[in-house]
């Protein structure tokens, strides 16, 4: 189990390599401005995508993923 500060150190890693830093940083000053629940945002984060439709985009997502990291042993 991570701790708290390599919690937050993966994530601004994952949020800086995803999006860049300067979006990485905006991304954050959005949700610290507003009331933010991440369980009523995730509850709708897939409402209009059906299980089949969610499961091909994990493993497309996995595919890439893979493919990616292979590249770079």
């Amino acid at each position: 189990m991570l701790t708290e500060t390599e919690i937050k150190i993966k994530g601004m890693k994952v949020l800086t390599k995803g999006m860049g830093k300067v979006e990485a940083e905006r991304f954050i000053s959005l949700l610290l401005r507003e009331p933010f629940d991440y369980t009523k945002w995730q509850k709708g984060l897939f409402a209009n995508i059906s299980i089949k439709e969610l499961s091909n985009m994990a493993m497309e997502h996995r595919r890439t993923y893979k493919s990616r990291n292979k590249n770079k042993r």
